[in-house]
């Protein structure tokens, strides 16, 4: 049986049913518009893999910028580093110089007063302060001759050996330094 289409007029008003051969209205227009949505679906479903798609491979691009990017930083931050290192070495060696140079003009202006502390104090004052000034000369000696490398394992042992006293120096370093800089 065919479907037949029937419709009626009345005034301005048009009204249409469509009948199948089962005798319910609107079953043919359920099946077309099931069929519609399901290609519909099918469409959105694609759609969906295609973007899906799309995300991973943007995703796997960002992922291989930011790796590129992370290597150049990284690249980057061990030549700084390097010439961090290389700044502080220069540095260190410069205050090793200035350090020695203090300590022998140190031991000379000791040399210097030694013959006052004889003549106002006494002899054995006098040989105290040379015999320091002989140290203070040799101390400086041994500063020039010795890398920054050796300085600082020396003063590793040192803080192993004697923990309390590094504390202490270090302690009263930095109340001396806080004092000057307090001044400034």
């Amino acid at each position: 049986m065919e479907p037949t289409t029937t419709t009626t007029t009345t005034g301005t008003t048009t009204t249409g049913t469509t009948t199948t051969g089962t005798g319910f209205p609107g079953t043919d227009h359920r099946a077309e518009a099931k069929s519609r949505f399901s290609k519909a679906l099918d469409e959105a479903k694609a759609g969906v893999a295609e973007l899906k798609a799309e995300a991973f491979e943007k995703s796997g691009s960002y992922k291989n910028r930011a790796g590129e990017k992370g290597e150049q930083l990284k690249g980057d931050a061990a030549v700084y580093g390097d010439q961090a290192k290389a700044k502080a070495y220069d540095l260190a060696n410069e205050s090793k110089g200035k350090a020695s140079e203090g300590l022998i003009a140190l031991s000379r202006l000791i040399t210097d007063n030694a013959q006052t502390l004889d003549e106002k104090l006494g002899v054995k004052y006098g040989d105290y302060a040379r015999t320091a000034a002989g140290s203070l000369e040799k101390n400086a000696a041994s500063l020039d001759e010795k890398s920054i490398e050796e300085l600082g394992e020396e003063a590793r042992e040192f803080v192993r050996k004697s923990p309390g006293t590094a504390v202490a120096i270090a302690a009263g370093a930095g109340f001396v330094l806080a004092r000057m800089f307090r001044r400034s």
